[in-house]
């Protein structure tokens, strides 16, 4: 009788230390699988996103020059019609994130800077000067680095900005979407997102 219940303990033993096992490596398959989704995810996010916005507006130029001291001005001037493209990029490529196995955490550490590009197209019309004031390359620049400021500017008081801010929430949502969905926690450095108004509220 003993050695039949020291035979059904040790069975006992044998599957429940087997099932455990089992249990421990269908959990580390899941583990191992989750993390793949999210590495994936990681790799088809990181591209670059563009916005694109246009922009327009005229410039009249003038520079004054003495000749002789005061006792002569020289004027030269010219009529500018700018049309710009700008573009604000955000490469995602350069996304610095960590995945914590244990803890079942996605940690983002930093988001790359936007990127502006202004491209402007400039034409001259009505350019007047004279031969003791001619136009010369430093003109050109100063209209041109004169222009960019001005650009600058608008491209701060429009809505591109804000437009490209939230195209990189959308794409970084996927990260939320998908570890929610999966029992992981997705944060930005050490602040847990737990919604999409914390994801849009995040300081880039």
């Amino acid at each position: 009788m003993r050695k039949i219940l020291f035979g059904v303990i040790i069975t006992l033993i044998v599957l429940f230390t087997f099932k455990y096992c089992g249990d421990k490596r269908e959990d580390k398959i899941v583990l191992q699988e989750n993390t793949a989704l999210i590495q994936e995810q990681i790799n088809n996010v990181g591209k670059l996103i563009v916005t694109e916005g246009y922009f327009s507006e005229v410039f009249n130029y003038k520079s004054l020059k003495d000749i002789f001291g005061d006792l002569l001005s020289v004027e030269k001037k010219a009529l500018v019609v700018v049309n710009a493209e700008v573009t604000i990029a955000y490469d995602l490529s350069k996304i610095e994130f960590e995945i914590d196995k244990t803890n079942k955490t996605l940690t983002i550490i930093s988001i790359p800077e936007e990127e502006i590009k202004i491209n402007p197209d400039l034409e001259y019309y009505d350019v007047q000067a004279d031969y003791l004031n001619p136009f010369e390359a430093k003109d050109y620049n100063d209209i041109k680095n004169t222009i960019n400021k001005s650009l600058s500017i608008k491209i701060d008081k429009s809505d591109l900005k804000a437009n490209a801010k939230n195209r990189l929430i959308s794409e970084l949502s996927k990260f939320y979407i998908l570890t929610n969905s999966l029992g992981w926690t997705l944060q930005y450095n050490e602040t847990p997102i737990t919604n999409y108004e914390t994801l849009r509220g995040i300081k880039l």
